[in-house]
């Protein structure tokens, strides 16, 4: 059983919590992922308005269709006592045509007392790259 971090935050326990999300998110699980976050969880991924662990894996079997090879950075931005701001970047390729793409963007999150994160705020811009440009692997 994996201990959930709780509010409030440290720069200890914030690093943690990104480590935890990074590699959940690299796991490409979206039940795994779906876990942290509150049942009422809160989204906006780009464009996207998400809300709810149903919703979250829904996105997430999508995302990860079309993102085939996905592997993630998070860092750790700034943090206050239930908050979380990370940039990340990370690279994929598309399902559909096989170009390799790298995202970069930022997210702001906000947990429950319990530690699961009830809303997550995403902006990110996608460009693509040549294969021999990848960073992560």
């Amino acid at each position: 059983m994996r201990t959930i971090l709780k509010p409030p935050f440290t720069e200890e326990t914030a690093r943690a919590k990104v480590k935890a999300a990074e590699e959940a998110w690299n796991s490409c699980d979206p039940e795994r992922v779906a876990l942290a976050y509150t049942p009422d969880s809160q989204w906006r991924n780009r464009t996207d308005f998400i809300a709810g662990r149903e919703e979250i894996k829904a996105f997430l079997h999508r995302k990860w269709a079309k993102e085939a090879h996905y592997k993630l950075m998070k860092e750790l931005w700034c943090y206050t006592d239930n908050r979380i701001s990370v940039r990340f970047e990370y690279e994929w390729q598309d399902a559909g045509t096989g170009q390799w793409m790298r995202t970069h963007g930022n997210e702001h999150w906000e947990f429950a007392e319990d530690g699961l994160m009830r809303r997550r705020d995403m902006s990110a811009n996608d460009y693509p790259i040549a294969e021999h440009e990848r960073r992560y692997r």
